[in-house]
């Protein structure tokens, strides 16, 4: 089992020099006086701090590669060869009517104030980091026209260099986020919404009355905290007066570019960047009630809660407080998520990995139904990206989960399609052979194109290629997932239960309490044999 060996990574781009390596260390277990590298100690010894995250910063998206002993690949999807739950009112089930085609996909969040999606997923929080800013157009196109909601993520006003504060230092206008609101509503077609996310900077810089009175936004999501890191949010720097500028509207920013030897160092050019980080949150059940209570005054139809990779303690507080304020959604992300913007070794070591995450997730969102209280709709987030993992991950955590939040595997489509449109620049000649294979026309190359020129007719033109990417991508899932229902007699969200999945291991299935594959059925089985 391969539980990351610290010191030789991609993501640091490190080597060790030794076939021979210390497993606990990941250090060279003969270290040489003259060794020209390349092992992380090496690089940290003149290149310091920049270890600390995945390199190019803000240019890559990445994912811990720790293997933790029990993961989803531990379940199985069941398969059935009778019955169907979930047809439309008066269908009876036979072979013309079970066409996995016929699957309905769609799910519903919300208390009051329900949202519709087409497909059970939203995307992860992308907010300040420059992967977001530079391909927004592409994930708000694209999730609008598929159907599902899109999270505006922390930070993203605080940071915007164009951003007018008033003289209390709050937010007067941010031509970044209206930007970013604007383009997810321009194809928005009812299904789905943009929440905006908020963390303690954004609060004390008047975000959500920002967005709520100048630019109509309906969901304000409060956030804990992430799969990836216990820290807060983080982006990095290049250039002085910018960082001076972020120090000034009250950001952590370090190194200090305020002092004389930092600013020396950048320079020099020894220092190359500077590091933004938001403040830790600090929760209190009464604070929590009351900042709900203030953001549905302020006009917030929906709030929603993000929290982190925290043991039991932290989430208990998170599903209790939540049922007592009656929030919308909360999203649960384990580790080891992330997008590329957290420290790496706390990425790959810090949390509670999201598979023990949402058994936990599951008992006490139980003991609260046990009790008749409200529970409020679920989310699980946390390194998902096929359909099964969306299937295993609605099943283990039914009737409570309700949608998938996936972070880095709904961007990957928007970058991806934004550079086909790149490489297709020129007549083709640019275009990588994974490409070129398929043609070297958008017609060619997405499948899914002229089903959008078919709905949008010649307006399709005017779709940004990411988007076309993340509407593909979203299709597959939908079309798969389809298929996953229709072999487990599901034609709605609604009717996948835990049933549906059997634990592959013993170990899973005492974390989980999915049925173990040797006792799952067991007891109508030996009724058919008995019988």
């Amino acid at each position: 089992m391969n539980l990351s060996r610290p010191n030789s990574d991609d993501i640091s781009q490190t080597a060790n020099r030794s076939r021979s390596v210390v497993p606990s260390s990941g250090l060279c277990t003969r270290c040489i006086d003259g060794c020209t590298g390349n092992c992380e100690v090496f690089k940290s010894s003149f290149r310091g701090r920049e270890l600390i995250y995945p390199n190019p910063f803000g240019f890559i998206t990445a994912g811990a590669d720790k293997e933790y002993p029990l993961d989803y690949s531990h379940l199985n999807i069941q398969g059935y060869a009778l019955g169907a739950e979930g047809l439309p009112e008066g269908v009876e089930a036979d072979p013309d009517t079970t066409l996995f085609p016929m699957v309905d996909t769609e799910t519903e969040i919300g208390c009051e104030h329900k949202v519709r999606m087409r497909v059970p997923i939203f995307t992860g929080a992308l907010g300040s980091t420059e992967v977001a800013r530079r391909n927004w157009e592409h994930f708000a196109v694209g999730a609008a026209i598929s159907g599902i909601s899109l999270v505006c993520g922390e930070n993203v006003c605080g940071i915007d260099p164009k951003a007018e504060f008033n003289r209390n230092n709050k937010i007067k206008e941010s031509p970044d986020m209206r930007r970013r609101v604007e383009q997810y509503r321009r194809l928005h077609e009812g299904y789905g919404d943009i929440y905006v996310q908020m963390n303690v900077e954004d609060t004390r810089f008047g975000v959500a009355e920002y967005v709520i009175e100048k630019l109509d936004v309906e969901t304000i999501e409060l956030k804990w905290g992430q799969g990836a890191k216990c820290i807060g949010g983080e982006i990095k720097v290049d250039k002085l007066e910018r960082a001076l500028d972020l120090q000034r509207r009250g950001y952590l920013v370090t190194p200090d570019p305020a002092l004389p030897a930092n600013q020396a160092a950048f320079r020099a050019g020894a220092l190359k960047e500077f590091e933004r980080h938001s403040r830790l949150g600090f929760i209190d059940q009464e604070a929590f009630m009351k900042e709900v209570e203030r953001l549905r005054n302020l006009g917030a139809k929906r709030v929603t809660l993000k929290t982190g990779a925290y043991p039991m303690r932290e989430l208990a507080m998170a599903i209790k407080w939540s049922s007592d304020a009656k929030i919308d959604l909360l999203t649960v992300d384990g580790a080891g998520g992330g997008t590329g913007m957290s420290p790496w070794r706390m990425m790959v070591e810090w949390g509670v990995p999201t598979f023990y995450l949402e058994a936990m997730t599951y008992e006490l969102c139980s003991m609260l139904a046990a009790k008749q209280a409200y529970v409020p709709d679920i989310a699980i987030a946390g390194g998902f990206s096929t359909e099964d993992h969306i299937f295993k991950a609605m099943a283990m955590g039914a009737p409570f989960v309700k949608a998938i939040c996936i972070g880095r595997a709904l961007m990957i489509p928007g970058m991806v399609g934004k550079n086909i449109g790149i490489w297709l620049e020129g007549g083709g000649v640019n275009l990588p052979a994974t490409v070129s294979q398929y043609g070297n026309t958008v017609e060619e190359i997405f499948v899914t194109y002229e089903t959008l020129h078919n709905k949008y007719g010649e307006g399709v033109k005017e779709l940004p290629l990411g988007a076309i990417g993340v509407y593909t991508f979203a299709d597959k899932l939908r079309t798969g997932l389809q298929q996953l229902m229709a072999g487990t007699r599901n034609f709605r969200i609604s009717t996948i239960n835990r049933n549906d999945i059997m634990a592959l291991t013993e170990e899973a299935a005492k974390v989980s309490g999915i049925p173990y594959v040797m006792d799952a059925y067991r007891e109508e089985a030996e009724k058919i044999i008995n019988g």
